[in-house]
């Protein structure tokens, strides 16, 4: 698969396209149905408007795991505006995560798994960087996203 790329980096370690618009990171969520959908409502929701260059394939029960690829890859192509496109699946096993496996390429297409509102977040708000910045950005927020919201630490069963 050869993806197109038409952008080059500027000296802030931002990619920027030759005509001086900021180009985006994509991002793909392939999960089980409807959570894809659900995230990027939920992303509309705290950014106020639908995030660019955000698309969903909900994978439903029994989907063909060749069809999923292909749908994929043709989502990969309209997301790829040369800055690389992160693929968010939301657990390592199953079908949707399991598709993607051909789908990696280092510096153009990456993959991570366990999708959470803080991971979408921090992957959206990092975006305008590099993908590695991006997918070291989205796992960061996933773990920092999970904590006891009371922030008590909790020793002995009192």
């Amino acid at each position: 698969m050869s993806l197109p790329c038409s952008l080059t980096r500027s000296r802030g370690g931002c990619n920027e396209r030759p005509t001086g618009i900021p180009a985006v990171v994509g991002i793909l969520l392939l999960t089980h149905a409807p959570l894809g959908k659900a995230f990027i409502d939920a992303a509309t929701h705290v950014f106020r408007a639908p995030p660019e260059r955000l698309e969903a394939i909900d994978v439903v029960a029994d989907q063909d795991p060749a069809e999923v690829r292909e749908l994929a890859l043709q989502a990969i192509r309209r997301l790829n505006d040369g800055s690389g496109v992160l693929v968010i699946t939301d657990v390592k096993g199953g079908t949707p995560s399991n598709c993607t496996l051909q789908l990696c390429m280092p510096s153009e297409v990456e993959v991570i798994a366990g999708i959470s509102l803080p991971m979408l977040l921090r992957a959206l708000t990092y975006r305008h960087d590099t993908l590695d910045v991006v997918v070291e950005m989205a796992l960061a927020g996933a773990q920092n996203g999970a904590c006891r919201v009371d922030n008590r630490v909790r020793i002995g069963p009192n």
